[in-house]
């Protein structure tokens, strides 16, 4: 059977079918109307769908596609297969909890730490039995870099360089690049040693837009043996998600 998920964020509408547990098409769109669902519906035939969204309001084509099938939209109260301690479940991040729900689906014998790589870096933590307790939020790439230049005179702003890996900047331009780019690794390190530390058999996913930025880093890490990219884990949560509404 297949399913239709919308992971919408603050810039990108994601949107997937899935056959079971198969990716059977993926794509992201800037806007979404009536016409392009009407398309997905023709091609896929999916019979279910989920929707899962930052944004508050209501769009003007899920009510179309409700009519055309079975539709959720998703809510903390949808995650049965974890236990969520986050003091106020109600608020925690759709985004956020979809990932935890992916990670413990795919992984359900082992603990996961999750590093989601987007306008914020959030890093998760899902143990073996499918307990949440909470997790940290903190600005991402390009919000560093971005807030260097908004709150400063003379700062330029400057975009990230994947293959920079000086130890200090010779100038002011890398060392922007030093502070922003070496900082936000040591500090993913960080979390991911203590987290080890914590707890040794444990799979660090990393998902999120600049997912590559952290994978090339911890690649060449002592962390590699642990680290399992995984680009769609929101989605696949999602889709999880769905499946135990039936």
């Amino acid at each position: 059977m297949a399913s239709l998920v919308f992971d919408i964020g603050n810039t990108f509408f994601k949107v997937a079918v899935f056959a079971e547990q198969e990716i059977l098409w993926t794509k992201h769109y800037r806007q979404i109307t009536e016409n392009i669902i009407q398309k997905i519906l023709i091609k896929f035939k999916p019979e279910t769908a989920i929707i899962s969204s930052v944004q508050s309001k209501i769009f003007l084509w899920e009510g179309f596609l409700q009519t055309q099938i079975k539709t959720f939209r998703f809510n903390y109260q949808m995650a049965k297969s974890i236990t969520n301690h986050y003091q106020f479940p109600e608020k925690l991040g759709l985004d956020r909890l979809a990932a935890v729900v992916g990670a413990h689906f795919l992984y359900p014998k082992n603990s996961s730490f999750i590093i989601d790589a987007g306008t914020c870096v959030t890093y998760d933590f899902v143990d073996e039995k499918g307990n949440y307790y909470g997790g940290s939020i903190s600005p991402g790439l390009k919000m560093r870099f971005k807030a260097l230049k908004h709150y400063t005179k003379k700062l330029p702003l400057v975009e990230a360089e994947t293959d920079f890996n000086k130890d200090t900047g010779s100038n002011t331009h890398e060392a922007i690049l030093s502070g922003v780019q070496s900082g936000l690794r040591f500090e993913a390190e960080g979390f991911v040693k203590n987290r080890l530390g914590q707890q040794q058999n444990t799979n660090i996913l990393l998902t999120g837009g600049d997912l590559n930025f952290f994978d090339t880093h911890f690649k060449s890490s002592i962390f590699a043996p642990y680290v399992k990219p995984e680009p769609y884990l929101v989605l696949k949560g999602l889709n999880a998600v769905i499946q135990q509404q039936e």
